[in-house]
């Protein structure tokens, strides 16, 4: 089986295009929205309580006021991602601005509504939750140190509202009412939101996790991409000083009057060709000087051409099933024909028959299955598809063809899946987004 060079990062750039990612795809984007919801629940929960007070309790609250605070709290929610869309990202200090501007709009909301006596001022606690789980450690502390410091100025200055508490009197004290309330709305909403907060960073944490395994691979990768154009440069010499000896030996008299052993010699010297032609690929897909450059074809065309190629290669039966329909433009990409002729070759080591390649079009994605006869995959290789050096032969170095097509394919935006066949044998399919290897993007 040939060795695959390292993916090359410049072609995978191409392919995955120049869009850059939205600000709500990541892990911080994620959590500015559930602070956008939760800040539209406290304004709508606000001004239910600012209605209810006023008329319905007749304590004559300031609305106008009041209510330009929460007009300024709608306008915020509703800029903000105007602004952080324009940024393409958002930051720690993003997160940190919009819990500070809540704290300011509840400690004005507070004053206004009977300062330090309000039983709502424990609040306060469910931003401090919330900076603790999304900030950095100094702006936590920030966020404790503002959260007191309005507190404490409610204490000191007069609200215009004057709110009279009793807690003897139990819960025919309104006091006593808008505690027990305030605490079941903190309790609720740092149920839902913080279980929602705690999904996203573990999404976060599990997507660095896959991003390290990624790097390891990648690097595993790079390795032997170096040892194998190494050993490459090193084969060329004796092989090109075999094919000239064997060249000379064909037309030496010893071996033309023995038909049986010149056709020997004549085979030798093919295979030695053939091996030549081997690091001769290595040493191209490693991005050695060459007169040839990635070009485009059609589609279905050179679906074909490689699996003439693989069966000019390996002499042996490929039962194609070309399903892809003509006037389709890529580039055609080594790496994408070393992954297939990895997997062909999976498949031919392990069939006792004939091997079968289907080609579809699915969805805007290239879909490749590859069929053989053999016993199957073992579970344990089907757990961990795609680890190296994992292989139902009993070979040391072995495992390393589905390894390295698994990340080419993941290079080029896709995923290879394997599974047995009820009838018996393997199957696996390659998954590639069309727009990964159509020329300017261009799919049916």
């Amino acid at each position: 089986m040939p060795l695959m060079a390292a993916p090359d990062p410049t072609r995978a750039s191409y392919h995955r295009g120049h869009r850059r990612a939205d600000w709500r795809d990541t892990a911080r984007g994620k959590n500015m929205q559930q602070l956008q919801q939760l800040r539209w629940i406290a304004i709508g929960g606000q001004l239910l309580a600012i209605l209810v007070v006023h008329f319905g309790m007749d304590i004559r609250l300031p609305l106008a006021p009041m209510l330009l605070v929460l007009a300024g709290l709608c306008l915020f929610n509703l800029a903000a991602p105007l602004y952080w869309r324009r940024l393409h990202h958002v930051r720690q200090r993003h997160l940190l601005l919009s819990l500070l501007v809540d704290a300011a709009a509840l400690t004005i909301l507070l004053h206004l509504a009977g300062g330090i006596a309000n039983p709502f001022v424990f609040l306060y606690l469910l931003q401090v939750v919330l900076a603790a789980i999304l900030l950095r450690p100094r702006a936590r502390w920030l966020m404790v140190a503002v959260t007191s410091s309005c507190l404490l100025w409610l204490a000191l200055t007069p609200s215009p509202v004057r709110l009279a508490a009793h807690p003897d009197a139990g819960l025919a004290d309104r006091y006593v009412q808008g505690l027990l309330l305030c605490f079941v709305l903190v309790a609720a909403l740092l149920v839902v939101f913080m279980g929602r907060i705690g999904e996203i960073l573990r999404a976060r944490d599990a997507r660095l996790a896959a991003l390290r395994q990624r790097a390891i691979e990648e690097e595993h990768i790079v390795r032997m991409g170096l040892l194998a154009t190494g050993a490459a440069h090193e084969l060329g010499t004796p092989l090109a000083t075999l094919a000239v000896i064997l060249g000379d030996w064909q037309h030496l008299p010893h071996f033309t009057s023995d038909p049986e052993l010149l056709n020997d010699v004549v085979e030798m010297q093919a295979q030695v060709l053939r091996c030549k032609a081997i690091v001769r690929g290595i040493l191209q897909s490693a991005g050695e000087p060459r007169g040839e450059a990635p070009h485009l074809t059609d589609l279905r065309t050179y679906v074909d051409t490689l699996a003439q190629e693989w069966r000019q290669r390996t002499q042996d039966r490929l039962a194609l099933d070309n399903q892809l329909q003509p006037g389709i433009t890529i580039i055609a990409d080594p790496g994408l024909q070393q992954m297939l002729f990895n997997v062909l070759d999976n498949a031919q080591e392990a069939s006792p028959g004939q091997v079968s390649l289907t080609a579809t079009l699915g969805s805007d994605t290239l879909v490749f299955t590859v069929e053989d006869m053999g016993p199957g995959f073992p579970p344990e290789v089907l757990e961990r598809l795609g680890s190296p050096y994992l292989s139902s032969k009993q070979t040391p170095g072995r495992g390393l063809g589905l390894f390295l097509s698994m990340n080419v394919a993941r290079t080029l935006g896709g995923k290879i899946s394997a599974s047995n066949r009820p009838e018996g044998g393997a199957r696996v399919q390659i998954r590639i987004p069309l727009q990964a290897v159509t020329h300017d993007s261009e799919a049916p």
